[in-house]
């Protein structure tokens, strides 16, 4: 028959012409004295002993690689908590402040104005007059102040004010022939949400890990 593998056939004793044996195949030994079998229990014990250890390794090794994938999993979740976590914190800063400046320039609407004239008394001195655009609801009152303002820093220029319809509360824009300046609470909001929205954006999960408040002992 073609394509079955031949088993060579193996001599268990081999003779010489002679019938001398020249040749035999070990046979498996069948008794064993109590030192043997102790010696042979004692090895079946340390390699049963060498499996198990080597088993449990890998074992060790997976939980160990487990742990790691998931405590790595566990870590970018929480750096997602603290990114929102400051994002939220970074609105309602925002929220506030924007609630309290609104509050301030309600109460007190021209004194930005104020505050930029006295800024700009470097840039007012030479100047021959300032032009001063604002709200119609600021125009009430704003000539004693100016003129005090320009008093004060020294400016003896002629100090035009004029309406805006489009200028919101607070808001204004000044003209001093070599220059301008203006004041939109609208737009310096948005340019601080803006820079900060910019900063944590850029800050990305990559931020400073949050750390607990300890209180002190004294």
């Amino acid at each position: 028959m073609t394509g079955q593998a031949v088993e060579k056939f193996a001599f268990d004793t081999i003779f010489d012409g002679e019938g001398d044996v020249i040749f035999a195949a070990p046979r498996p030994k069948r008794t064993f004295t109590s030192d043997e079998v102790e010696l042979l229990e004692h090895q079946a014990f340390r390699e049963g002993e060498r499996q198990a250890l080597a088993s449990m390794a890998a074992l060790q090794a997976q939980s160990l690689s487990a742990i790691a994938t998931e405590a790595k999993l566990a870590l970018n979740s929480l750096a997602e908590v603290a990114h929102h976590h400051r994002v939220s914190c970074a609105d309602l800063a925002l929220a506030c402040g924007r609630a309290i400046a609104d509050a301030a320039l309600d109460a007190f609407p021209q004194s930005v104005l104020k505050s930029a004239i006295d800024t700009l008394s470097r840039e007012l001195e030479s100047a021959p007059r300032l032009l001063v655009s604002v709200s119609p609801d600021m125009v009430e009152g704003l000539s004693k102040i100016m003129d005090d303002a320009a008093q004060g820093i020294g400016f003896s220029g002629a100090i035009q004010i004029r309406t805006d319809p489009s200028l919101s509360r607070a808001a204004f824009s000044l003209d001093f022939g070599d220059g301008t300046a203006g004041f939109d609470p609208e737009a310096a909001a948005q340019r601080v949400a803006d820079a900060l929205t910019a900063a944590l954006a850029s800050e990305g999960l990559h931020a400073e890990p949050l750390h607990p408040v300890t209180e002190s002992t004294s």
